[in-house]
């Protein structure tokens, strides 16, 4: 099989490939001309909107003729662009010139002589005929072929002598044979058709084998022909000289050979026109008719070209675009990375399975295990290098059906060392995926058919779902759901669980499980292992396990037998003993190998003599491999039957052999061609396509300075030739295979082999492996196409050639662009680039540009959107949670908060991955100032916003009610029924946790696993108790009284704490009773422990490894140094805290409690010479030393009301002078400047507390509650919940290190948050109650919230901090802000405040006014307060002076644009009362038709209308001033307006009718009709722009799948639509449910939240050129960043009473 080119069946093309077939002598211009103007745009074109590269083969690109290549060699390049071309595969060009006739690269023998013969009969000279051509026996049949050329070129100044000499050359050989065949038509020894084979040109004879005899499906709309007719293109000079040549005695050629005119019209006029009707051939003709005199001039030439290059780009375009693409991402099969990897894996196997030429007895070895009826064990094939393992099972997987037809195998093979991501978690995922989707596919086609045979089904349990013995009527088990296995932070424990469930219950005797995993054993880092051992043992029934390994890898499948390592090979007897059956597969009989490599030289027209043969027969016997069959294939192919072969002409073995190969292309393409494309092809991570090969070979300087003609000017566009990388691929298609990754077939080598002789001969050491890959990272991140080619350096350019090959240059183009997603037409369809996805990491991390990978990958939101949007989410986060290279990264933080946020949105994401802006930017905005570097990836996603035309953005972000984690670790622990006994973490940030199994797991920081400690003493492992840590110690002690201390900022070294004199103090050992060590103080070089029920402290020497101790009064309960090391004050039991000597253990003094309660801490002050205990209840007593020598004075004693609850923990920071004492009921803070009690926080109801800590600021708390997975933070200056972080499990215990705070939960799993993401979501500003009323001012640079509290907030918008609260004496209900922006109005209390908005000063504060709403008159001058029971007031905004009282109470009241009337409804009349007098001067009522009126709008822009709706669904304009009325519309009965959801743009255009469910109804007045947008849930708030150019609308989303988890489907969605199209401009899922919706004139989204927070969302829309920017808070105005609490708001108070009082 030629797996070259896969049947179109298993796959599809990802290039476009063209043969330009032409004259050479003929279409220069044109040429050129298409190769610098179209090809490059075209190419572009199709990568852009098809995903497709393009790829032109032009064989008479080179200007030396000699190299062009000859008849056979265009004849594979026609049959290769036809079979593996997406679309055209042929373009063609005829002008007015035949060409020349081409000479045959092999003659028969007997068709040979004939012509010798007849040329020597007719006295025509034979020398160079017999001088070009030799006899060759080894050919199929047997014939005369035209002698190679010589490869040494002449030096430049004798290069146009001989290529004169070649032509002439050429042409006698010609003459020749024109003559010959002429005379043998003459005589009838050669049949007419024969001899035309001889007269054609290249081109009639490319065009021929490309289009005749073909099937249409390879002719329509596959080819493009363009034919030329040039009248009088000769000229008159050309035309005498014509006439006098013929006007000589004609000869027997002459009369009998054709004309090339005749050729000509014959292909033009007979051929071509026959195709055009058979088979629909495109063909197009133009006509150019010339000046007589001057024929067909250069300028001519050039103006045809011209308008040849605008017909071939539109018509090729059209061609183009007309393919219909399979497998790319549009197709839903292929929607996510596991579901295409395991299209590419199946594709895979077939053409692997090409490969297998000769059948194997081992074969049915296989197929008697595959045939068993219940195997409990793998059956393993092993065999050595190149024996065949990976072939024989491809071959297997195809017979298999074939094998079991009485059921419906489910058979998934798995290339293992293939794969594009070879690890235990990338493969564990892929075959869970395939096991699962393989058999639900199946079951949905079966429950297909049994729906459509019958209506009444007999069973209602899930076919998925029943157990595998069915015999015993167990209850079904649910299936298990396939979607976690997506899940970026699954692992593999719980993907072993999967399997193993998926194993068990999937599997039916129907239909059998068959799994081939190849390769295991060739996995980096012992990964195979790691597979075999998540396989359960034995397999499930109707589960068969097929596997392959080396033989000098055996050692692997000691994870199936772990009590002895597996013999070389096990019989089926020894089963039992081994735990798998083996086949070892042995070497291939020789008389195979050689029918084998006969069938292929037989394929390619090739033999060998019979003594050749014996010389193969010897090789075969020393080494009788397929592979090697095939090496010898090539090799003996270029043998000639009177070649010298000796034993020492083939090669004895495969690498060898493949040294050998590589040695015949350097020889034959040139040392640096094949050594750089065998170089990019073996260090691509997953193979390269072979334009990305032709790209890469013309940007090395080395290679395109052998391209340089000596003394000739290099081009700045040079480029090699496609001609010559084409003719290399050619060589090397018995051993390139074409594979699909990630949508683009790309050259992969056929074996590993191939890598590995490559490696040693071409890149065997660093700096070459480096060179290779940074070329490979130059080329995918896009640096080399920036619109010109690689130039070369000077001194590459002046170097001789030193004899080698002289090649020519290219300008048809530059390397193709590399932008990590396509620009598409289309805004909702992007094409990813999967070859720049899946290639740069790898070379960036290969040529060790960490900066580039961290800062212009892993950090940038292009490649981010580019991952989710090709379903390669789990891998990103696996990069950016990676490991490798973290030494070399800078910003681990940055990296850790972008997998977090990724993990966190996965379900969203895979789902909807064109949400990844909107999420991303709301997530990082508020931690911009915790990470400034993010500022660049949210930048990034607004442009990206501005190149795609709109979108909406987050201008202001709410407060956050959660905090992403830096970190999310668990043990790999055995048993999952452990718990956490005791945990602790250092300064330095390494956390020790022991369990209650006695186990110890560390974890050293982020980026870091918990990895299990293991510490051993007479040769037994020990078990631990209990850790304690202090400073950058931690010591731990066992379940056998040891202690062992480790000094976590040093080498892992574990110190074991001896008490070499065995004092009193210690345990008697037989007790066997644990002696529990309480804690422990690092001070200067020494330790000092305290134990439990115990009184007396051990000092441990660290420096010279003694112990000592020295006693105290009672049991010590805490213990504390001073900062010098000189004191050590001990609290104890009975209340007392004793000082001593910290040399001599002297007692220096002691103080004690009055209540005589034990001392839980102890906390010094210094500096003041206090010193504060906090004992077990919670009492503080405060004690001053004047000296240390003298007794301590009592200064304070606060005692706590209530003595029944224990404090569970206290917590102090001394820069901030803040003390936290945590009981079950409440949490206390305690000012420790003057040790007053600063504030109290009680638990929630039900709820207790179980620990609580300060942040490193201390401007928040964290605390843990019982029975609530959540950990909650307190803002200390409001006393709100801010958030709640989310943990995996229940809390242990929380860890406070100096820049994280982690949670330990029962499990043992930890979840790290940075201090600086929880302090900036902690003090985001956010009002105490839900936020009720947003005001936006005309500017839109501040806005103003009420929440119903007694204050208004002031934000400003630059900033998105409060800056001013307005305080009143009650809580406000109205709020409103004067057209001018100068004055707030506010009704709080039943008093009116009127503020001014600049200054804060609360101007007017008014009493009587009875109102329950205020108005501001558009003019700002007047206020109207509206009250329902009393008299409404007009009113002076300057003084607050009343100007008229309304008598009637007029609802919904609005104030005219011209500030003249309030209107407002009544008893359902529309009355307008004047706002000078008081009365009602205008009405609006539809006595008539006894009509009430619904609702209504003023126009801003039209003042004199008011728009009316009646209950009827009439509507109506009313000109207030006239009285007039008009009836415009009349709605259809379904519509209903409704009064609180009625509202209408300024001029008038569009109104929002009403909010039913998921539909917001309209009226476009514009147009006169009626519109509808469905939204995606029911809606919660509608809101229209007021300049009539959107909607927005906050829905509830659709209930998600039910095995979604995810939060993020379930919130709300904030949409914007625009009104002129009904376009959707962009949402945003909100992170809280909404309280209010107000939309500005400046296109931004206020959205109020009921936390009280708020958030401001822009709305970018090209048709009004929007701006962003990306706002920085603590950059403003050029400040530097301040803590929210020194920045707090200006706090404006009201006037202490009323200034002005109505009656």
């Amino acid at each position: 099989m030629d797996c070259w080119s896969p049947s179109k069946s298993t796959c599809s093309s990802s290039c476009v490939k063209l043969y330009l077939c032409s004259n050479p002598e003929d279409s220069v211009v044109e040429r050129r001309a298409l190769r610098e103007d179209v090809f490059p745009k075209l190419r572009e074109h199709c990568r852009q909107t098809l995903g497709l590269d393009l790829r032109v083969i032009d064989p008479f690109e080179s200007c030396d003729p000699s190299r062009w290549p000859d008849e056979n060699t265009r004849k594979q390049l026609i049959k290769e662009c036809r079979e593996s071309s997406a679309g055209p595969f042929l373009l063609a060009f005829i002008g007015h010139q035949y060409g020349p006739a081409s000479q045959p690269a092999q003659v028969e023998v007997s068709e040979y002589q004939l012509l010798l013969q007849e040329s020597q009969r007719a006295g025509v000279s034979t020398v160079e005929l017999e001088r070009e051509y030799q006899r060759d026996e080894n050919t199929i049949p047997p014939s005369y072929c035209r002698r190679a050329a010589h490869t040494c070129r002449p030096q430049a100044e004798f290069k146009e002598e001989e290529e004169s000499n070649i032509k002439a050359k050429e042409d006698e050989l010609g003459k020749v044979f024109q003559t010959t065949v002429s005379l043998c038509v003459h005589k009838g020894l050669m049949t007419a058709d024969r001899a035309q084979s001889y007269y054609r040109s290249a081109l009639d004879a490319d065009l021929r084998f490309a289009l005749e005899d073909r099937p249409d499906s390879d002719i329509i709309r596959r080819c493009l022909i363009y034919i030329h007719k040039v009248i009088n293109a000769k000229g008159l000079r050309l035309m005498r000289s014509k006439h006098q040549s013929e006007s000589e005695a004609p000869t027997l050629e002459q009369t009998t050979t054709p004309t090339d005119g005749q050729l000509l019209s014959e292909l033009c006029g007979v051929f071509l026109p026959g195709l055009v009707a058979s088979s629909q051939l495109l063909v197009y003709t133009i006509t150019t008719e010339c000046d007589r005199r001057h024929g067909y001039t250069t300028a001519r030439r050039r103006g045809y070209a011209k308008s040849l290059i605008q017909q071939v780009s539109s018509d090729l375009v059209g061609l183009i675009d007309s393919v219909k693409i399979s497998g790319t991402s549009s197709d839903p099969q292929l929607g996510d990375a596991l579901s295409r990897e395991q299209a590419e894996q199946e594709e895979l196997c077939h053409i692997l399975s090409g490969f297998y030429d000769v059948t194997r007895p081992e074969e049915e070895e296989v197929r008697a295990y595959v045939e068993q009826s219940q195997p409990q064990c793998p059956f393993v094939v092993t065999g050595g290098p190149c024996a065949g393992k990976t072939v024989l099972l491809a071959q297997c997987a195809q017979q298999i059906k074939s094998w079991l037809p009485d059921c419906d195998p489910v058979v998934i093979t798995y290339f293992c060392n293939l794969s594009i991501n070879p690890t235990p978690k990338h493969l564990l995922s892929n075959l869970c995926h395939q096991i699962a989707d393989r058999y639900h596919s199946r079951s949905s086609s079966e429950q297909n058919i049994r729906d459509q045979n019958s209506n009444n089904p007999t069973s209602t349990l899930n076919p998925l779902c029943e157990p595998t013995n069915k015999g015993q009527g167990l209850s079904a088990t649910p299936c298990p759901d396939s979607s976690d296995i997506m899940k970026p932070d699954i692992c593999i424990s719980e993907l072993e669980e999967r399997l193993s469930t998926l194993l068990s219950f999937m599997p039916s005797t129907k239909q059998p499980l068959i799994l081939i995993l190849v390769g295991l054993d060739r996995i980096k880092n012992s990964f195979g292992s790691k597979i075999f051992q998540c396989f359960p043992s034995p397999l499930p029934p109707n589960v068969k396990l097929i596997l392959t390994v080396s033989s000098n890898r055996m050692q692997v499948l000691q994870t199936i037998n772990p009590q002895r390592s597996p013999p070389p090979c096990e019989s089926e007897g020894s089963e039992k003993e081994s735990g798998y059956v083996c086949a070892q597969l042995g070497r291939v009989d020789r008389k195979r190998c050689a029918k084998m490599l006969a069938s292929l030289l037989s394929g390619s027209g090739r033999r060998v003599t019979s003594g050749q043969q014996a010389l193969v027969n010897q090789a075969l016997t020393s080494c009788c491999l397929t592979l090697y069959a095939r090496l010898l294939h090539l090799h003996t192919s270029l043998w000639h039957s009177d070649s010298d072969v000796t034993e020492s002409s083939l090669p004895d073995g495969v690498h060898s052999s493949i040294s050998a190969l590589l040695d015949h292309l350097e020889q034959k393409h040139g040392r640096s061609v094949v050594a750089r494309a065998v170089s990019f092809i073996t260090l691509s991570r997953t193979g390269l396509t072979e334009a990305e090969l032709a790209d890469l070979l013309s940007t090395d300087d080395e290679l395109l300075s052998e391209y340089v003609q000596q003394g000739a000017s290099p081009s700045s566009d040079m480029r090699v030739l496609q001609i010559d990388v084409e003719r290399l691929l050619l060589d090397l298609r018995g051993f390139l295979i074409r594979r699909r990754v990630g949508g683009s077939q790309v050259l992969f080598w056929v074996s590993r082999h191939f890598k590995l002789v490559a490696a040693r001969r071409y890149f065997s050491n660093h700096e070459a492996r480096r060179e290779i890959h940074t070329a490979l990272a130059d080329y995918f991140s896009g640096r080399l196409s920036c619109g010109s080619a690689k130039p070369l350096l000077a001194n590459q350019l002046s170097r001789p050639n030193n004899g080698t090959n002289q090649k020519d240059t290219s300008l048809d183009g530059h390397p193709s662009s590399q932008p990590f997603i396509f620009a598409s037409s289309s805004k909702d369809v992007s094409r990813v680039n999967f070859r720049k996805v899946l290639e740069l990491p790898h070379h960036l991390r290969e040529s060790n540009k960490w900066e580039e990978l961290e800062r212009g990958m892993l950090m940038f939101f292009g490649f981010h959107q580019a991952m989710v949007q090709a379903g390669l989410l789990g891998d990103l986060v696996c990069m950016l949670e990676g490991k490798e290279g973290s030494s070399h990264f800078c910003f681990p933080r940055e990296r850790a908060l972008l997998a977090s946020i990724l993990t966190s949105c996965a379900c969203l994401l895979r789902s909807s991955p064109l949400q990844l802006p909107a999420v991303m930017e709301a997530s990082l905005l508020p931690y911009l100032e915790v990470f400034p570097v993010l500022e660049c990836y949210v930048r990034d996603i607004r442009e990206e916003r501005k190149k795609k035309g709109s979108g909406l953005g987050v201008k202001l972000c709410p407060a956050p009610s959660s905090v992403p984690s830096v970190q999310c670790s668990r043990c790999d622990a055995k048993n999952d029924n452990v718990s956490v006994t005791e945990a602790a973490g250092t300064e330095c940030g390494v956390v020790a946790e022991v369990m209650d199994d006695g186990t110890a797991w560390v974890w050293k920081g982020l980026g870091c696993d918990i990895v299990k400690l293991s510490l051993s003493s007479e040769q037994k492992e020990l078990k631990f108790a209990g850790v304690k840590s202090s400073g950058q110690f931690a010591l731990l002690s066992t379940q056998c009284n040891k202690l062992f201390l480790w000094d976590v900022a040093g080498p892992q070294v574990f110190l074991q704490v001896k008490d070499t004199l065995k004092t009193e103090f210690e345990m008697d050992s037989s007790k066997k009773t644990l002696n529990k060590i309480e804690g422990f103080v690092a001070c200067q070089k020494k330790l000092l422990m305290w134990w439990r029920d115990e009184s007396f402290v051990s000092v441990f020497d660290i420096s010279c490894g003694t112990l000592t101790h020295f006693q105290c009064q009672g049991c010590v309960t805490c213990l504390v140094c001073s900062s010098d090391g000189l004191c050590i004050y001990c609290g104890q039991e009975e209340g007392t805290v004793s000082i001593f000597d910290a040399d001599t253990f002297t007692l220096l003094g002691t103080c004690s409690n009055s209540n005589l309660n034990a001392v839980t801490s102890v906390i010094l002050c210094e500096e003041k010479g206090e010193v504060a205990c906090v004992d077990r209840t919670g009492n503080v007593t405060l004690w001053e030393f004047e000296a240390q020598t003298q007794r301590p004075r009592l200064v304070k004693e606060s005692l706590t009301k209530s003595q029944s609850n224990n404090i569970l923990n206290t917590d102090y920071s001394i820069e901030n002078n803040t003390l936290l004492v945590c009981y079950p009921t409440q949490v206390t803070l305690w000012e420790t400047c003057a040790w007053e009690l600063w504030d109290q926080f009680l638990a929630p109801q039900g709820r207790a507390f179980t620990q609580a800590v300060l942040s490193q600021d201390s401007h928040l708390f964290l605390a843990l509650l019982n029975d609530c997975p959540l950990v909650l933070v307190w803002r200390v200056s409001t006393g709100q919940c801010v958030l709640s972080l989310e943990t995996n499990k229940q809390p242990h215990t929380l860890l406070r290190t100096a820049s994280d705070v982690i949670c330990v939960a029962d499990e043992g799993c930890l979840t790290v948050w940075d201090s600086g993401t929880i302090y900036a979501a902690g003090t985001a500003p956010k009002m105490s109650r839900g936020v009720e009323e947003v005001v936006v001012g005309v500017t839109g640079k501040w806005f103003y919230t009420s929440d119903g509290s007694e204050t208004v907030w002031r934000w400003r918008l630059e900033t998105g901090l409060p800056h001013a609260y307005f305080l009143h004496d009650g809580p406000v209900q109205k709020l409103r802000l004067s057209p001018d922006i100068v004055h707030l109005l506010t009704l709080s209390g039943g008093d009116i405040y009127l503020w001014q908005t600049e200054t804060g000063q609360n101007i007017l504060r008014i009493s009587g006014s009875r109102a329950t709403d205020i108005l501001i008159t558009p003019n700002s001058n007047f206020g109207v307060s509206i009250s329902d029971r009393y008299l409404s007031r007009v009113w002076k905004l300057s003084h607050g002076s009343i100007v008229c009282s309304i008598h009637l109470y007029l609802s919904d009241a609005q104030v005219s644009p011209e500030s003249t009337f309030l209107i407002g409804r009544r008893h359902g009349d529309l009355l307008a009362a004047s706002l000078w007098t008081g009365s009602i001067s205008k009405r609006f009522s539809c006595v008539a038709s006894s009509e009430q009126v619904v609702a209504f709008c003023t126009l801003t822009e039209h003042l004199d209308f008011v728009v009316v709706m009646a209950a009827s669904g009439a509507l109506y304009t009313w000109k207030v001033a006239e009285e007039t009325v008009c009836r415009h519309f009349q709605l259809p009965h379904m519509f209903h307006c409704q009064l609180q959801d009625f509202q209408m743009c300024s001029d008038g255009n569009y109104a929002v009718l009403s909010t039913e469910n998921k539909d917001i109804n309209l009226l476009d007045l514009s147009q006169v009709r009626l519109c509808s947008i469905k939204a995606e849930g029911p809606i919660i708030k509608a809101c229209l722009d007021k300049t009539g150019c959107y909607v927005a609308y906050i829905s509830r989303p659709a209930t998600p799948e039910k095995s979604c988890v995810c939060s993020l489907h379930a919130r709300p969605v904030l949409t914007v639509v625009r009104l002129a199209d009904g376009e959707r401009i962009g949402s945003v899922r909100l992170s809280k449910n909404p309280s209010t919706l107000v939309v500005s004139k400046q296109q931004c989204v206020f959205v109020g939240f009921e936390d009280g927070s708020v958030g401001v969302y822009s709305i970018f829309d090209i048709m009004v050129n929007g701006e962003e920017s990306v706002r920085c808070r603590e950059k403003v105005n050029g400040q530097s960043k301040q803590c929210p609490f020194d920045r707090a708001p200006f706090s404006w108070l009201p006037l202490a009473a009323p200034n002005v009082t109505w009656p």
